[in-house]
């Protein structure tokens, strides 16, 4: 009865989300870059690495992340907004601003590689060959995949395939989550919740969260869809793919943290379809495809924002082409020199890092508008993406 009743959320949200009054809205296209991206690949990792370290206190530290990330989220509103209203801005905040696009374009190839790492992770899981090498090797053909479809037909057709992915894993996330609340209630009323120990406190807490912000990255993205839409749908579009985001990674940890013991995990990147099997029979494959579409549609974001910032970076000597062989040449060194955490910690600190100088654009931007309240708040926030950047470290 409840695999049926997964089946039916998924095909319902899938026909909801698909539908063309809702596939063509433009709202919601200009929604689907940062949406895939920021739904990529945390719901996968995220909840058994909280559950493990932080016991009950998982859906707070969540909370956290999605807060910090709001915060970042809110400094590149700022300077989307003030690009706007004062396009010829100091020549200070313009270096500074191909700085940050540099650190993002670098960022970018990081993440690529953390995508599609865990996408070859999930293919080989259910499978009699699943060990890394393996897994390497799908990781490797879709980054040549990606590399002719960038090659030969561009961002256009890369944005198609997105859509449509964006579209399955949103469906498939939405009957994760109806199971993981059945599956919830039925504990709550046997009164077996639990209450797990953090295994990871104080101080020593601090540089694993900081490691840990990549998993509520892609936001950003909407920063650089200048070409296709106006300041005030790529400002909306940011802020409800975070607020999405948000509830749907809150939610997903509060229901996970209090119905497994942390101490019978081996945790890996594919941790999630362990413990889903003790949920319903049917939420492994469901949830290898969902994990397939989240971490496709996450690179393909990623890719195309890579390849347009190395371009507009070079004045357009490096063409998008050659951007994505650059990407794919880094995705694939990384792929096979460094395991799936190492590669998160890595990719977190080159986004606090970009975060950061975002955010003292935003405060130098504030100040010269006289708007003191913000340039209080998004300068400290710089400090904070430099500590995070220097300190986050990898979970082991």
């Amino acid at each position: 009865m409840l695999n049926a009743a997964i089946l039916v959320v998924v095909v319902a949200t899938g026909a909801l989300l698909l539908a063309p009054r809702v596939a063509t809205n433009e709202l919601w296209r200009a929604n689907i870059t940062p949406l895939a991206s920021i739904i990529g690949s945390g719901f996968l990792v995220l909840g058994p690495i909280l559950e493990v370290s932080f016991g009950w206190a998982a859906p707070l530290v969540m909370l956290s992340l999605v807060v910090l990330a709001y915060l970042f989220g809110s400094a590149i509103r700022y300077n989307i907004r003030y690009i706007a209203a004062s396009p010829n801005r100091p020549q200070s905040v313009e270096r500074l601003e191909a700085v940050s696009s540099a650190v993002l374009a670098f960022a970018y190839i990081i993440s690529v590689a953390y995508y599609l790492n865990l996408f070859g992770a999930f293919s080989v899981s259910l499978t009699a060959v699943d060990d890394a090498y393996h897994a390497r090797l799908v990781t490797s053909a879709v980054f040549a995949m990606i590399l002719l479809v960038g090659w030969f037909y561009g961002f256009v057709a890369l944005e198609r395939m997105e859509q449509f992915s964006v579209g399955l894993k949103l469906a498939i996330i939405a009957g994760l989550l109806f199971a993981l609340t059945v599956y919830f209630g039925d504990r709550a009323r046997q009164n077996a919740l639990l209450i797990n120990p953090a295994s990871v406190t104080g101080w020593t807490a601090v540089p694993l969260i900081f490691g840990l912000i990549v998993t509520v990255q892609g936001f950003e993205t909407s920063r650089y869809l200048g070409a296709t839409y106006d300041p005030a749908t790529r400002i909306n579009s940011m802020r409800f793919a975070q607020v999405l985001s948000s509830i749907i990674y809150i939610v997903y940890v509060a229901l996970l943290a209090y119905v497994f013991v942390p101490s019978t995990m081996v945790l890996d990147e594919t941790s999630i379809i362990d413990l889903m099997k003790i949920v319903a029979p049917i939420l492994p494959a469901v949830l290898v495809a969902a994990a397939l579409s989240a971490q496709f549609s996450a690179a393909v974001a990623d890719t195309s924002g890579s390849g347009g910032l190395i371009a507009e970076l070079s004045g357009n000597r490096v063409s998008p082409r050659v951007a994505y062989s650059l990407l794919v040449a880094m995705g694939l060194l990384l792929t096979w020199s460094l395991n799936i955490f190492e590669i998160i910690s890595y990719a977190s600190r080159a986004f606090a890092l970009y975060y950061s100088l975002q955010s003292g654009i935003a405060a130098l931007s504030a100040r010269q508008a006289g708007d003191s309240r913000r340039a209080a708040l998004y300068g400290p926030l710089a400090l904070l993406g430099l500590a995070i950047a220097v300190l986050g470290k990898p979970f082991e």
